[in-house]
């Protein structure tokens, strides 16, 4: 169900898409699926808002990561140049 409402609302490319754990409670295959469709989103120009608690969705979907704590947004990091413990210590307020 997730896939057919993901398909429908990607169909004309949108300007911007907030995805909410897009793959929660999906198998294998259609993580992967639901990931191709974002990314492909991505590449046509549509600008992607991932909110995750999925780490590994995190790094192989994100250009840019950011995390919210106490209800402050922190301060955008490139995907590659933060790692786990740095995001773990964002999500708990040390950093």
């Amino acid at each position: 169900m997730q896939k057919l409402i993901l398909a429908r609302e990607l169909s004309p490319t949108p300007k911007i898409i907030i995805a909410n754990q897009p793959t929660r409670g999906l198998d294998v295959g259609a993580i992967n699926d639901v990931h191709r469709q974002l990314l492909t989103a991505k590449e046509n120009g549509s600008g992607v808002l991932l909110l995750t608690e999925d780490l590994d969705e995190l790094f192989a979907l994100s250009d840019q990561v950011a995390v919210m704590f106490s209800g402050a947004l922190s301060e955008f990091h490139p995907a590659d140049k933060i790692n786990i413990r740095q995001i773990g210590l964002m999500m708990s307020g040390a950093a």
